[in-house]
């Protein structure tokens, strides 16, 4: 797939490309935004490294990229409403925000579709976001087993991060994040366990390890067998690509086929980056 406005360098696998030949700072031009998302569309995870973008410019972007998701249990920058600073201290003990395996608020009825972050002080090592391939993680499901999740939903909740009795809840004071805990957290909602995506029309598995907390309509033994054989499929080792950041570096991907972690590694060293989510849509079973 050729572009004439920006320069993509894909992973071996396809999974992943690095965006080069192009200056994100906004006004971005509507042939750049079109041939951004047609990359996202291709590679489900981009890197754009050398980017000179700030809180404002980040912001302003991101809303080129389409309407801004919402962020229900993170304070945002106060004078840039839609950008979380994800930090951490240098003497920071609390978990490691983001390290388990999750796609971005996929409680929501219709969770964000992009997640864009932004590299402003980045460790010299460590602090890697690992990102897996919900597509391949689908095709590599023995055909029974497609058959059998074919119409099945997943139930989704934040309740086991952002509940009363959450991991959040239970935070040592050196957290530097802004985190908001609420009962609202404990509330479900119910997507295909198969994806369609709207723009490839391609099937992934939508399952995560945060979010994810049971199948509906199975018992509570059928449900955890299924969900931890989908789950392990879900972050296989071939599927995964591993991101190495650096400061100016941004990276997009989309939600509704990628599943990331943060690792740590950099203890002793402050770490900033900032973040914004893009609205997206309810999620359309593989069915239809």
């Amino acid at each position: 797939m050729s572009y004439i406005h920006i320069e993509v360098e894909p992973n071996v696998s396809g999974f992943g490309a690095i965006v080069t030949g192009v200056d994100l700072s906004p006004p971005v031009s509507t042939n750049v935004i079109y041939e951004i998302k047609r990359a996202l569309t291709q590679h489900s995870v981009l890197s754009f490294p050398g980017q000179a973008l700030d809180a404002d410019k980040l912001q302003k972007f991101s809303a080129q990229l389409g309407p801004f998701g919402e962020d229900p249990y993170i304070r945002s920058m106060e004078r840039f409403n839609h950008v979380i600073e994800v930090k951490r201290g240098a003497g920071e003990t609390a978990p490691i925000f983001g390290s388990l395996w999750h796609s971005d608020w996929s409680f929501q009825e219709e969770p964000p579709s992009i997640t864009c972050l932004y590299g402003v002080n980045v460790p010299p090592h460590g602090g890697d976001t690992l990102f897996a391939d919900n597509y391949r993680a689908y095709e590599s499901l023995a055909n029974e087993v497609k058959s059998r999740i074919a119409t099945l939903n997943g139930v989704h909740s934040a309740t086991r991060a952002y509940s009363p009795k959450g991991l959040f809840s239970n935070d040592d004071k050196t957290r530097s994040m802004k985190i908001l805990v609420s009962s609202s957290a404990e509330e479900t909602v119910t997507h295909p366990l198969v994806r369609r995506h709207p723009s490839s029309a391609k099937k992934s598995l939508y399952v995560n390890h945060v979010y994810t907390i049971g199948i509906e309509g199975l018992n509570s033994g059928e449900s955890d067998a299924l969900l931890n054989e989908l789950l392990s499929a879900s972050v296989q080792t071939e599927f995964i690509y591993r991101h190495r950041w650096a400061p100016g570096t941004l990276a997009l991907w989309d939600n509704r086929c990628v599943a990331h972690l943060a690792e740590g590694g950099y203890e002793g060293y402050d770490r900033l980056l900032y973040r914004t989510t893009i609205a997206g849509e309810s999620p359309v079973s593989g069915t239809h």
